[in-house]
């Protein structure tokens, strides 16, 4: 759950810094390997905001949003790890059917 708020939070960020400039990488490159030849849609407007620069902005949330998730889900496996390896080392004992592990004490005098 936690990831994808840190997917949600890239994304939305990288949108709108792209939405104001489309230079940054790799929105623009993907956008002519994937949509070559719809530069005809540079008319068309998304809420004010030219197509083509909301696509780049969506490609370019979808990519940094993926890369952040993936580090955070890294990241968090490591630290489980390393409280697994503190935990191993504790050793918890089970009375099951109230047998006793121990011998009773002695009766007293």
């Amino acid at each position: 759950m936690k990831g994808a708020l840190v997917f949600l939070a890239v994304f939305a960020i990288l949108v709108v810094l792209t939405l104001g400039n489309t230079a940054i990488p790799p929105g623009q490159m993907i956008y002519n390997a994937v949509l070559p030849g719809t530069e005809a849609a540079a008319g068309y407007l998304i809420n004010g905001v030219d197509a083509i620069t909301v696509i780049i902005a969506v490609f370019n949330g979808v990519i940094y949003g993926f890369i952040a998730w993936l580090i955070f889900t890294l990241l968090m496996m490591g630290v489980g790890k390393k409280k697994d390896k503190q935990n191993i080392n504790q050793v918890v004992n089970v009375n099951v059917n109230g047998n006793p592990q121990s011998p009773p004490p002695p009766p007293p005098q």
